[in-house]
């Protein structure tokens, strides 16, 4: 039976899989040894991409809602239909009158991330949103307000590091963010066994944990404070590499100045961590040999995300640990992709900003939390019309009931999406992808987060049925009949517009063999060059190992004078929130209960639990609330509960648990299917209430407005007597 090496696109860990194939079926699907980078590691969601594609409640064909409910319709009318409506509208209403919306799917893969760009450019609205403002805009801020680029993104080089401090990440349920770690277990596990030290500074006591030397609590929202503490000890007690500092940074005595308000007795109580555990823990850091410190959705996702995400990298650079083995580095990805969206994107920061309360643009997109008010608002750039591609706002954006209701009042809108779900039930028309197996895949993004530099490209598993199209065929027709696709490439743009009017379309490979052979390792067209291609990558099926990090601070730090800002305008501006926060109630101990999410290996935000084999077992959508608080509410275990906050209420059901913290409490984000429970029938059935009836729209991080998804407070009131 013919194996096909392939890479699973499920989450940013990148693992090798080999998937048999017989008769057009799929018959295995395991983790592939020959892999260079994930080297066989595999968790439960790859094996699931068999179910994924046999779901029989994945789209085939494209759908339109009509009084007597869904109605299967050819691509032709389909397409047809929704470019005629959207181009009404925006003739009509102004281009704003249309909202777009792309989810975290638009970065697993080429096709999708080629075509984005073209599209956004097609459709011409400055109503754009994407995932990115409920997960990882506070670390592309800082990182552009640091290093002059925001997709000069710093990574833990852990293969190499003495002492990984890890903040409010989760890589083994993860498999890493922000980080492309592929496997995961033994990466980490390795720094321990080579005499090396991992910590762990978390609300909850995380899988992660159980691979970690030291876990500390900390209170949510608390990662500024800890930061500024950390950088205080740094300074007081000369453990800074003031030396290198000097000439290739600038800002260090701003820093300086900025930390020594915040000794660690000062913020130790608000923290959660008391100063003698603060202090040790970076004299810790500060000397070991080579170190590193990451955050990630719990750094991100509160009110002081983009400050936090700063304190991190500056933890870095001062005690000597960036751009060297074993610190953060840069990786060195085939396709420059950071060269190419300077050209495209930019680092643009607030060029416009939300009609209604003023939030700032961020590299082209508004914050999500924005979409509802923008549809119910009425005046000149009222959305009207929404293109939803790839994602599920109504169970990733704060405050999704309000977003539902919003959505219901479109005049028109599209999804782009395998399934109707919460978010596409809404959508006059649904136009569904081929699966992921039935097109080729090549990690664009990815492959520039990865811990060690590596390259592949995956052809086709499986032949799509006739007619289908991918995900870069849906939004190169449809933009081509709202304008014409505009990828920013000249000669590529040229042979769009005339393959389409010869009713043909160009292929997301060939746009692909482009980049790879003009890329830095490129063949660059010359006969004879050993450089890349997409034919060399096709040769190695398993990937192409590039080697370990190296230092490129030259090519990546892209500020005006070379030097790295270690006091962003901007952000040091922003430290006078954290005076307030340590100063308020919101830090003291005995205030509200604080409400942080959290995910299970099993699940992949909100859009894998139709998989029967990863929503088995046991219900895993509970409210974790410490013993303590447990006894002092008087919860018993099992026992109904509804949940309650600023926005809206859920009911959930008790499990007391000492992983997390007094005073915190915690429940899984994606879940709360009813809505789509007969379109998504196994979803649909699983139990779990939707967390973003609870995180609140009007709590962002003040400076690129993030959704401030953990740390919301919240009441809870019992419903009953614990369950038998």
């Amino acid at each position: 039976m013919p194996v096909h090496a392939r890479t699973c696109h499920l989450c940013e860990a990148m693992c090798g899989l080999l998937v048999t194939v017989e008769n057009g079926r799929i018959e295995e699907i395991r983790g592939d040894d020959a892999d260079v980078f994930s080297r066989g590691h595999v968790c439960p969601k790859g094996p699931a991409l068999r179910e994924l594609h046999e779901d029989p409640d994945r789209l085939r064909h494209p759908m339109r809602r009509t009084a007597g409910g869904w109605q299967e319709v050819s691509w032709d009318a389909a397409l047809s239909e929704a470019g005629e409506r959207l181009f009404a509208l925006q003739r009509e209403h102004g281009r704003d009158s249309v909202g777009l919306y792309f989810g975290n799917p638009a970065v697993h893969g080429h096709g999708i991330a080629l075509a984005a760009q073209g599209f956004m450019r097609a459709l011409h609205t400055r109503n754009r949103f994407d995932a990115n403002s409920q997960d990882a805009n506070p670390k592309l801020f800082a990182c552009m307000a640091m290093y002059g680029d925001q997709l000069s993104l710093t990574v833990p080089d852990v293969d190499r590091t003495d002492f990984l401090l890890i903040l409010g990440a989760n890589p083994a349920a993860s498999n890493g963010s922000l980080m492309s770690l592929g496997d995961v277990r033994g990466r980490l596990t390795a720094v321990r066994e080579r005499g090396g030290r991992v910590v762990l500074i978390d609300p909850r006591r995380t899988e992660t944990a159980a691979w970690c030397d030291e876990h500390h609590f900390i209170r949510p929202g608390g990662d500024a404070a800890l930061l500024l503490a950390m950088h205080h000890v740094l300074f007081d007690e000369r453990l800074a590499c003031e030396g290198p500092l000097v000439d290739g940074t600038r800002g260090l005595a701003d820093l300086q100045a900025i930390a020594a308000a915040f000794p660690p007795e000062r913020v130790a109580g608000a923290v959660g961590i008391d100063a003698a555990t603060i202090r040790a823990l970076t004299r810790a850091f500060a000397r070991a040999p080579r170190a590193v410190a990451y955050g990630r959705c719990g750094t991100c996702q509160n009110e002081f995300g983009a400050t936090a995400s700063w304190l991190i990298e500056a933890l870095n650079v001062v005690t000597g640990n960036f751009d060297r083995a074993g610190g953060a580095m840069f990786p060195s990805p085939a396709v420059d992709l950071a060269r190419i969206a300077r050209k495209l994107v930019g680092n643009s920061f607030a060029r416009w900003r939300s009609r209604v309360r003023g939030l700032p643009e961020f590299s082209g997109a508004l914050p999500a939390a924005a979409i509802a008010e923008e549809i119910e608002t009425p005046g000149d750039g009222q959305i009207r019309g929404f293109v939803c591609v790839a994602g599920n706002p109504v169970l990733s954006v704060p405050n999704g009931p309000r977003l539902d209701r919003a959505l219901g009042r479109l005049e028109f809108m599209v999804a782009i999406d395998p399934y109707i779900n919460e978010t596409a039930r809404h959508a006059h028309l649904v136009l569904p992808p081929t699966s992921a197996l039935e097109r080729s895949h090549f990690d664009l993004v990815l492959h520039g987060l990865q811990v060690r530099n590596t390259v592949r490209y995956s052809p086709p598993v499986l032949e799509p049925p006739d007619g289908a199209l991918s995900d870069w065929d849906i939004l190169y027709e449809l933009g081509m009949r709202l304008g014409g696709m505009r990828l920013g490439l000249p000669v590529v743009d040229r042979a769009a517009r005339l393959l389409w009017r010869a009713g043909l379309r160009p292929s997301a490979d060939r746009v692909l063999d482009l980049l790879l052979r003009m890329g830095p390792l490129g063949d660059h067209f010359r006969p004879g060059h050993a450089g890349l291609s997409l034919a060399r990558l096709r040769e190695a099926p398993h990937g192409i190992d590039l080697g370990a990090l190296a230092p490129s601070r030259a090519a990546r730090v892209r500020t005006d004078d070379g030097k790295v800002d270690l006091a962003p305008d901007v952000l040091r501006g922003d430290v006078a929130r954290v005076e307030r926060w340590l100063g308020s109630r919101a830090a003291i101990l005995d205030g509200p209960l604080l409400l942080i999410g959290r995910r299970h290996l099993r699940s992949n935000n909100s859009w894998m639990h139709n998989c029967h084999s990863l929503v088995k077992g046991p219900d895993r959508a509970g409210l974790r609330v410490h013993p303590d608080d447990a006894r002092r509410l008087h919860l018993s275990d099992g026992q109904r509960v509804r949940v309650r906050s600023r926005t809206g209420a859920v009911e959930a059901q008790v499990e007391p648990s000492d992983e997390v913290m007094p005073g915190v409490v915690s429940l899984p984000h994606g879940y709360g299917h009813e809505l789509a429970a007969a379109t998504l029938r196994i979803a649909g059935a699983v139990p779990g209430p939707n967390v973003n009836a609870l995180t609140d729209d009007a709590r962002l991080d003040a400076v690129t407005g993030t959704a401030a998804l953990n740390g919301v407070p919240v009441t809870i009131e019992p419903l009953g007597s614990p369950t038998a």
